[in-house]
């Protein structure tokens, strides 16, 4: 649907309009900051399609990592988290969340909380003065004081070097496929450790096709704390529950989301790249061991389109042969993917590791220019890879944005 804008119509059929913050994105994050800043009084537009990543770029019916009552998304005054999704619709609360209740559930937030969510794209954000042009694919533009970015995993799929430049009817990434089923039949071969490889591999496998798992190194699985012969009291102290799992270090990063963006950036990179780091859940082991064969430590020489097929050449001198290669490589933030940015713009940002570096309010180097969300994990820590940390992001912003706009 399109946002019912406050338009002043010029030249041909180029239209103007007017905001105080503009989102790109419809996601969790986008969504949730949404909300809470227009409970401030802000004029928000938001742009993208509601849950498009979750909806489009994950497969059909995986299952979430996260604690379900871990996975809400943000309204200010909390009437819209799953539990009440759960009991409006008479579902029972699941031990483990199946992705097309999180779609439900998120869709049902948003017609709720942010039903004008204006599904056209934003073609392009440049600076003007002190504000910000936001151009449309429909050819409307518009003007806002600030602009939020909270862009959708699909900007940032990682594709390792040895697999770049290859025909993508031969090597394509997990995030291109919604449905495994199309594997039907198929040898294919999934790269990756985490918990999307391995679902990846297991919702394959449980789809007719047969499944080699390729990894650099060994799979590791989510355990419990390890302390299950300490007294619970004791085992809560060694390591007590957080949203996030067991640990005192998830409980700092639940309890403080923004004070990780204070420490010094190698212990900030030490965290972001050790902590939440490629694990399975235990729940997918007996769908994987026996039915995928695991080929792990092995390092890939090169890849050779054969045709219809495709062949890895492993460095231990083994040779693989596949239908597809399927990519279960994960993420990076690089924000030259995101080309909605005006050129100008971008190079005004200061980034590192291809992120941008926020201050304490998600601010980027262009002052009114926000990002929340995945490409804030490298300012702000591992709990922003995750939906629960959507809420932090979206009431820090509500006490940050409307005292930007309102100091113009």
């Amino acid at each position: 649907m399109n946002v019912s804008l406050d338009v002043n119509t010029v030249q041909g059929r180029t239209a103007l309009a007017s905001y105080d913050v503009v989102v790109l994105g419809a996601g969790p994050y986008g969504l949730s900051a949404t909300a809470h800043m227009r409970a401030r009084g802000l004029n928000v537009a938001v742009f993208g399609k509601p849950i498009g990543f979750w909806r489009e770029h994950m497969p059909k019916g995986m299952q979430l990592r996260s604690y379900w009552w871990a996975t809400n998304l943000s309204d200010p005054e909390g009437r819209y988290q799953l539990k009440d999704y759960f009991l409006l619709k008479g579902k029972r609360e699941p031990e483990i969340l199946p992705i097309q209740d999180f779609v439900d559930y998120s869709l049902w937030f948003q017609q709720n909380v942010v039903p004008d969510v204006d599904e056209t794209l934003i073609q392009r954000i440049s600076k003007v003065g002190s504000l910000f042009k936001v151009q449309l694919e429909d050819g409307r533009v518009l003007f806002a004081r600030a602009v939020v970015m909270a862009p959708g995993l699909q900007y940032f799929v990682y594709y390792p070097k040895e697999y770049q430049g290859l025909p993508s009817s031969l090597v394509s990434h997990s995030a291109d496929h919604h449905d495994m089923a199309e594997f039907k039949g198929k040898r294919v071969i999934v790269v990756g450790r985490g918990q999307g490889a391995l679902e990846t591999a297991a919702l394959l496998n449980e789809n007719g096709a047969t499944v080699q798992l390729l990894a650099r190194r060994s799979v590791h699985w989510i355990s419990g704390t390890g302390h299950s012969s300490l007294p619970p009291v004791l085992r809560q102290l060694r390591a007590p529950d957080s949203a996030l799992g067991g640990g005192w270090l998830n409980v700092f990063l639940e309890k403080l989301p923004y004070s990780l963006q204070r420490f010094p950036r190698d212990i900030v990179d030490y965290i972001v790249d050790t902590k939440h780091g490629p694990k399975g859940a235990p729940w997918l082991k007996p769908r994987i061991l026996g039915k995928v064969e695991m080929l792990e430590h092995q390092y890939v020489d090169a890849v050779e389109p054969l045709g219809e097929t495709v062949r890895v050449q492993l460095a231990s001198g083994r040779q693989l042969e596949a239908d597809h290669i399927l990519l279960g490589t994960g993420y990076k933030t690089n924000l030259k993917r995101l080309t909605m940015l005006a050129p100008e713009l971008l190079q005004e940002i200061h980034t590192y590791q291809g992120a941008p570096v926020l201050n304490p309010w998600f601010e980027s180097s262009v002052t009114g220019l926000y990002f929340i969300g995945f490409s804030s994990v490298r300012s702000f820590g591992p709990l922003y890879r995750f939906v629960l940390g959507a809420d932090a992001a979206a009431r820090r912003l509500a006490v940050a944005v409307p005292r930007y706009v309102r100091a113009l």
